[in-house]
């Protein structure tokens, strides 16, 4: 996953300033910014969203309507035929956000395999369970992952949740403990931001009005970290490979808006910013992006090539 990928604590709705635990979810993707508007008098999607459509969903609502199916599933469908899905599997979807990846795995199975869903965020399950009510969705942490008493998994997919825990070694750990023994692991993290053109060339439109902008959408974009990480834990038989594809949004606009937002909510400039400086300074950048688009033009939409870490390991 922006997952890609992302308000509360562990209950309700979340109206803590910062996300203390794993997991990821539309705070993730606007890295951090929902923490400075949810605290603001202002409706944050009133100042802030493209079109009247957009202003009146919520923050996983936009996620799910947006980015799930033209950003997330097509990731979700490759990582499902790396692991070969089979009839009776058990498959675990950490960090699952709205649940793009759980509910290709159970499009899959069908009633024939079992399939949970993690995430840290309520208001990002309860999308995921208005959606699929029929998936086994859990809040919780991906350090501490809600399993029961011996529970494990045939299958654990973690889809650019990674990138976002803290502590990477406790979740990669809480991974191999949810694993079967000879079963399937694959985590997906986007590689860095300066071999993608497109979204370079937006952060740097962007940092002319933010100063420098450190992505944490793409931290962890090293394959050798990943495989250490995962060698480490106790997985056997890793392997990390970088995959690039074409990804097309029907709408450029919604996803250029959702993008600016998430920068000027990671810069440190940006937390700063009242509620009309930031509209403008979003106003601003969205703007002068748009000729950054035109390479990428695809019809009425856009299309630009994406690159992710693949690693897979068996328990």
């Amino acid at each position: 996953m922006i997952r890609w990928g992302h308000f509360g604590e562990a209950k309700g709705v979340d109206p803590a300033p910062v996300v203390r635990n794993t997991g990821i979810t539309v705070r993730d993707f606007l890295g951090g910014m929902s923490a400075q508007i949810c605290q603001s008098q202002v409706d944050p999607l009133e100042a802030m969203m493209p079109n009247h459509e957009m202003s009146q969903a919520s923050f996983p609502e936009m996620y799910e309507r947006w980015l799930a199916g033209p950003l997330f599933r097509p990731w979700a469908e490759m990582i499902l035929e790396e692991v070969a899905l089979s009839s009776g599997d058990r498959v675990l979807d950490i960090a699952c956000g709205t649940g793009i990846v759980a509910r290709v795995a159970r499009e899959r199975l069908g009633d024939a395999g079992y399939v949970v869903g993690i995430d840290i965020s309520s208001d990002m399950l309860a999308v995921a369970r208005a959606v699929a009510p029929g998936i086994d969705w859990r809040q919780g942490n991906a350090s501490a992952l809600p399993l029961h008493d011996g529970e494990q998994f045939d299958v654990v997919v973690c889809q650019q949740g990674l990138q976002f825990f803290p502590d990477k070694p406790a979740a990669a750990t809480q991974m191999r403990r949810a694993l079967a023994k000879g079963g399937r692991l694959a985590v997906a993290t986007w590689r860095s931001d300066d071999e993608t053109p497109f979204f370079r060339e937006l952060r740097r439109v962007a940092e002319r009005h933010l100063g420098a902008i450190k992505d944490p959408r793409y931290s962890f974009g090293d394959a050798v970290p990943i495989e250490a990480l995962l060698r480490d834990a106790g997985f056997h038989e890793v392997r990390v490979t970088t995959i690039s594809r074409t990804i097309r949004f029907q709408d450029g606009a919604p996803f250029l808006r959702l993008n600016t937002m998430a920068f000027v909510g990671m810069s440190a400039v940006g937390r700063e910013m009242g509620d009309q400086e930031r509209k403008r300074v979003v106003e601003a950048i969205v703007s002068e992006s748009a000729p950054a688009l035109h390479p990428y033009a695809d019809g009425a939409g856009l299309a630009f090539e994406l690159s992710t870490n693949l690693a897979t390991a068996e328990g």
